[in-house]
């Protein structure tokens, strides 16, 4: 077998233990390690660790060290509570937002008319094109998208549609191909929201995932015909995915 450990990119060495001893009233013994409260004494134990893995040096924690630690601690919190932080007013279009670490927005868009633009090989010429209301789940990472019948606000029990797009899988996930993601941490929800809308819209769709079952009609003569005619798109054309938007954010 070929020892491939080399090839890593990213690499996590061990520098630093810290051993925490708690002095608290005998009543309190059975609670240690969340009771932190004032009348807990604490003393924090240091630890380097040496080029085998083996603790050594035990020593009282330095102020440089506790000045260190205490900058990675705030750094953490800072990206933790910025995440997916408004930057304004929350958008009227939002609904639903989950702001821990993995978090996700959700939103909808209503009705309209966008730039799609299709690949050579479907032969459906790209322009601006009328498509349904939508729905739309991400996070930094990932989008799935669902369309939704009528123009009013979405509730919880609003029946979910298979998005009648290329280049989506089953469950709503988005193949974003080859387009660079760059959405981070302190991304504001509005930013995320408006450029993933941008990612979707500006790339090219190319090619069925869904086996033609996201649509009535084959979706490759849909979109020739919507393309050439113009006319709003026939909300008979949707299928139902058979969860509702409460499904989705739960």
């Amino acid at each position: 077998m070929t020892n491939i450990t080399e090839d890593f990119d990213t690499a996590f060495t061990p520098v630093k233990a810290l051993l925490i001893y708690l002095h608290q009233p005998k009543e309190d013994n059975n609670n240690l390690y969340l009771n932190y409260d004032t009348a807990t004494q604490i003393y924090v134990e240091s630890y380097d660790i040496g080029k085998q893995g083996q603790p050594i040096n035990a020593h009282p924690l330095t102020l440089k060290e506790m000045s260190a630690l205490s900058e990675i601690l705030l750094s953490t919190q800072e990206l933790k509570g910025g995440y997916l932080r408004p930057a304004g007013i929350i958008p009227s279009r939002l609904l639903y937002l989950n702001q821990q670490a993995g978090g996700f927005a959700v939103w909808y868009t209503p009705p309209q008319e966008v730039n799609l633009f299709f690949a050579d090989t479907l032969h459906i010429p790209s322009g601006k094109t009328k498509i349904p209301a939508m729905v739309w789940r991400a996070d930094a990472e990932k989008l799935a998208v669902f369309a939704i019948k009528g123009k009013a606000k979405p509730t919880a029990d609003t029946p979910l549609y298979h998005a009648p797009y290329f280049n989506i899988y089953h469950n709503g996930n988005v193949c974003m191909g080859t387009v660079q993601v760059g959405i981070h941490a302190q991304t504001a929800l509005e930013d995320l929201m408006t450029a993933w809308e941008q990612y979707f819209f500006n790339s090219y769709f190319s090619h069925s995932i869904n086996g033609n079952s996201s649509t009535r009609s084959p979706l490759q003569a849909l979109w020739a015909r919507l393309r050439e005619s113009g006319e709003a798109f026939p909300q008979e054309e949707l299928v139902r995915t058979g969860y509702t938007l409460k499904q989705l954010i739960s």
